[in-house]
């Protein structure tokens, strides 16, 4: 994307403006690919419509909607708001199944209180029931103590994951403990930077968990029904001694004592070549499993040199080719698995064209669409060429503003030059979008709210709009469901209008 030096000189000026240093955080976290040929990802035995949103990253698990019919625009105040309800802390984004949405979070972010799982009427916030237990998790960097984690929901059970690794299943209907397991007590798990941020998936009658236990449970199949152990897989056995291109430790060695293993996330089922690999992105790379017993198919070494550092994003599947990426001075690879299902190719791999820290990139039609970057400052959304790796475009997001807003001194926040009302960040920072109606909505880390066309040669963003509700940071991606967007934040939920028909009524 071409800039001018007028531009350059106010994007630099409105840099200047920002004071807040950021550093990393991981939202529920995972997702598989739609629209491809060979690689599928099933329903996960969720008897789910397309408009529902049931788990992390929607049906498919890719960020991907196949909703139609959503406004195209929407002025500067936004699309009309529905309801607004105030919750806890956390980073998990909201699950809906029909019109039940479910919400887990911590309402007290003191030592000693609750994770809460939340069941609300999707179109109206009315509270049908909640969960509660005990939860004295504390961020070690400072972030909030909520879950991170978000709901997977099926016609007859919630699944939640919280942030000290305590997995539950209750009934969907009413709430009840169906049963749940503490995996942090049951496992050699050791401290993670953030706690547990890895959203379970569901395999069949298997809620698989990337619980990170040592030596050797890093992955564990649960029976979905009675919360059974089946298998546990990936660990000592399988990264001591893997290559990992390091010059100052090109094969790794298994020290033991406090090795993690979980990374932020989560696994996502996909059949390539006629074959089923479980793939996970654990913080040592990616191994693939077959889901059945947990048996190793294949593994990639992709991680940081940085010790402080995790992978967050979800692989991204396209046919028979799997995309990573990560920040920390990571990049991105591009790997295409061959026809036996237990070894692949690296077509390429690039450490500065997408630097994903957490939201995960969207694939649609050969390109992939994310966000890059470690810190806010220095983000961008970017587009990259799926064959070789090419960024086609990047933005901070400032452009479509620029002239159009100024800082408040008094404030510090933006206004509109010619209303004198309050406008959106300009920038994006880490943001988040998510595809539907041939259109990505897009959030940015400081409520930003956007509309962007799906275009490969050059960035285009509709509208923008923000809710005071919805500030810095958000780090949740928006949820779709039965045409309308819910956003979160950390200390509410909303719920927006998006049906086309409902503007033109108005």
């Amino acid at each position: 994307m071409k800039d001018t030096g007028n531009s350059r000189r106010y994007m630099k000026y409105l840099s200047a403006l920002i004071f807040t240093s950021c550093v990393l955080l991981i939202t529920p976290l995972p997702t598989p690919q739609n629209g491809t040929q060979d690689a599928t990802i099933k329903a996960q035995s969720v008897a789910a419509k397309s408009d529902d949103w049931p788990y992390f990253l929607g049906p498919l698990q890719t960020g991907i909607s196949a909703e139609t019919n959503l406004i195209d625009e929407f002025p500067e105040e936004g699309p009309a708001l529905l309801w607004e309800k105030k919750i806890g802390t956390g980073y998990s984004a909201p699950s809906i199944l029909g019109n039940q949405l479910i919400i887990h979070h911590r309402p007290d972010a003191n030592r000693k209180s609750k994770e809460v799982i939340e069941c609300l009427t999707a179109d109206t916030g009315k509270l049908l029931w909640k969960y509660e237990y005990d939860s004295d998790f504390r961020d070690p960097y400072g972030y909030n103590n909520g879950p991170r984690c978000s709901p997977l929901l099926t016609p007859k059970y919630c699944y939640t994951f919280g942030a000290q690794g305590k997995l539950y299943c209750l009934n969907l209907k009413d709430g009840k403990l169906v049963w749940h397991r503490d995996c942090l007590k049951e496992f050699d798990v050791p401290p993670g930077f953030f706690g547990v941020g890895s959203t379970p998936i569901l395999e069949g009658n298997q809620l698989i968990v990337m619980v990170g236990g040592k030596p050797n449970s890093g992955m564990v199949s649960f029976d979905a029904l009675t919360g059974k152990t089946l298998w546990e897989n990936v660990g000592k056995k399988v990264w001591d001694g893997t290559s990992t291109g390091w010059e100052r430790m090109p094969v790794y060695q298994w020290r033991g004592a406090n090795i993690k293993l979980s990374s932020y996330s989560s696994p996502l089922a996909v059949t390539i070549h006629g074959k089923r690999h479980l793939l996970c992105l654990m913080r040592q790379g990616l191994v693939s499993l077959d889901p059945k017993d947990g048996s190793v198919n294949f593994k990639y070494w992709f991680r940081s040199m940085i010790n402080d550092s995790v992978n967050a994003a979800r692989p991204v599947v396209v046919d028979d080719k799997i995309f990573l990426s990560a920040a920390y001075e990571v990049g991105s690879a591009l790997l295409q698995v061959n026809p036996e299902g237990k070894s692949y190719k690296e077509l390429w791999r690039n450490p500065t064209n997408m630097m994903t820290h957490w939201s995960t990139t969207i694939h649609h039609k050969g390109y992939l669409y994310g966000f890059s970057g470690r810190h806010e400052r220095g983000a961008t959304m970017r587009c990259v060429r799926l064959s070789d790796g090419k960024v086609m475009w990047e933005t901070d997001g400032t452009a479509p503003v620029i002239g159009k807003v100024k800082r408040n001194q008094l404030t510090g926040q933006f206004q509109w030059i010619n209303s004198g009302k309050p406008a959106p960040w300009p920038f994006y920072g880490r943001g988040s979008a998510i595809l539907a109606d041939n259109k990505f909505i897009v959030l940015g880390e400081r409520g930003t709210l956007a509309i962007v066309k799906v275009d490969p040669d050059q960035f285009h963003e509709v509208c923008r709009t923000s809710f005071p509700q919805i500030k810095y940071p958000s780090w949740t991606a928006p949820v779709l469901a039965h045409k309308k967007l819910y956003l979160r934040s950390e200390s509410h939920v909303l719920c927006l209008d998006f049906d086309k028909n409902s503007q033109k009524n108005k």
